[in-house]
């Protein structure tokens, strides 16, 4: 994969003090998966370019992950010689510093804009022509597709003037969010890069939901988080949280199911002889509310990774409100499922109400290690969508996922093989349970696991 930056500033070969990369030289970083090369194909007074060339080892990336399928399919495929997250990490290795803004010996020059140019190939365009326009134009570049014959991809060329620290973050953002894919798993910190690179920009850009978006891998909680940080001072203050209906919410309202869910959720840990829950993946807080109208519940923890959901369910617990529960009675807590947290060290009971689904799979042995192997509650709840019944909806078309941040939905016996697993693994017995109407050929809208030890 290849990117060249040029300018024909006057003098041109300052563009070496900008990046931080003499002319003369070739410069080598080494990288997780390979090696990155900076060298200057032209470097005169009047044009000055700079080539930043990516050598992946392909072997190298899965060497030590195992084969799940054929033992061709990792190694030959396209993604290390295309534009993707690679580059973006590359990018930010070898002009890190220039991606800062910072030139010790040309600094007047690094906060001005110069005439500069650039060129990425091949760029995969999800989304196409109109969608590489309505990203990059919004920021004044002029834009140039040409389309790489036999392929879906593009080698993509920009022009304007501008800093050229300004362009370089616009291109670690935006090639990763034209792949719409990341070659590494995205957590929290990603929000803090995507807030980083694009301070300054992407509070404005009109198609800052979709970046955030494809930026954070379609993690909505993730992207939320980060949109709620662009611009707060703007956002609109959200409506009740009950008054709230995502696309599930609205296939499943004409049978009830979160309250018949929920309403199984409580009775299952009453039974348990909890009275210390944690409801991990809280979101705004329903089934905390139920919880504390229990008396047996003595002390609920509710974590989520989304700070604003847990800014809802504060509201919705009325934890800042002399109404509310004691303190102390309920903690929120903001943290990832797939950490070890030790501050739920000791809870009796752990739910994860519609959760799992909302995890890539490659993340799911991660968070059994933490729930099971670190936080061992005697009792923990699972319930997922059981997508056999999902044929019973009259809305929802032939294979689709409930949800759009579903990243999987079980059947029955998927539910059931990763439910024996766990067993196994951590020691802990497995019961099931169906929750709403039960159809004898596609089974229950809900299923719910019980494991024990």
């Amino acid at each position: 994969m290849f990117l060249s930056i040029a300018t024909t500033h006057k003098p041109a070969t300052d563009l070496g003090f900008l990046l931080h990369k003499h002319p003369d030289r070739v410069h080598v970083t080494e990288v997780a998966f390979g090696k990155a090369y900076v060298f200057y194909p032209e470097a005169s007074e009047a044009r000055c370019e700079a080539a930043l060339v990516l050598d992946v080892d392909p072997v190298g990336l899965v060497r030590g992950k195992g084969q799940s399928s054929g033992p061709l399919d990792q190694y030959v495929n396209d993604r290390p010689y295309a534009a993707s997250s690679f580059l973006s990490v590359g990018l930010a290795r070898a002009f890190r510093t220039a991606m800062n803004g910072v030139s010790k010996e040309r600094p007047e020059l690094a906060e001005h804009g110069l005439p500069l140019a650039a060129t990425v190939s091949p760029l995969p365009a999800r989304g196409g022509e109109s969608l590489v326009r309505a990203l990059f134009e919004p920021m004044g570049w002029t834009v140039e597709i040409v389309p790489v014959e036999g392929s879906r991809y593009v080698t993509l060329k920009l022009s304007g003037t501008a800093r050229l620290s300004a362009l370089l973050n616009h291109l670690y953002v935006l090639i990763p969010v034209l792949d719409d894919d990341k070659h590494y798993w995205v957590g929290e910190d990603e929000v803090e890069k995507l807030l980083a690179h694009g301070e300054g920009w992407l509070a404005t850009h009109p198609a800052k939901e979709l970046i955030a978006q494809r930026y954070l891998k379609h993690r909505r909680a993730l992207a939320n988080a980060a949109l709620a940080q662009l611009a707060p001072e703007t956002a609109e203050e959200p409506e009740a949280p009950e008054a709230r209906e995502t696309s599930e919410d609205a296939l499943e309202k004409p049978i009830r199911l979160n309250d018949a869910r929920l309403d199984t959720v409580v009775e299952v840990l009453r039974d348990s002889g909890a009275q210390t829950v944690a409801d991990l993946g809280c979101g705004e807080g329903k089934l905390l509310q139920r919880l504390v109208r229990e008396r047996w519940a003595r002390t609920l923890f509710g974590v989520d990774v989304a700070s604003r959901d847990l800014e809802r369910a504060a509201r919705r617990l009325h934890l800042h409100d002399v109404t509310g529960p004691r303190e102390g009675r309920v903690t929120l807590l903001h943290g990832s499922l797939t950490y070890r947290d030790k501050r739920l060290a000791g809870v009796d009971a752990a739910a994860l109400v519609e959760v799992i689904e909302h995890l890539d799979a490659g993340r799911l042995p991660a968070l059994a290690h933490n729930v099971f192997g670190e936080m061992k509650p005697k009792t923990v709840v699972v319930t997922t969508p059981n997508a056999e019944y999902n044929a019973l909806f009259p809305n929802l078309p032939a294979g689709a996922l409930r949800h759009p941040d579903h990243r999987f939905e079980w059947t029955r016996a998927e539910f059931a093989g990763w439910a024996r697993a766990i067993e196994a693994q951590y020691g802990y017995t497995a019961s099931f349970r169906d929750i709403g109407t039960f159809d004898a050929a596609h089974g229950a809208p809900t299923q719910m696991a019980v494991f024990t030890r």
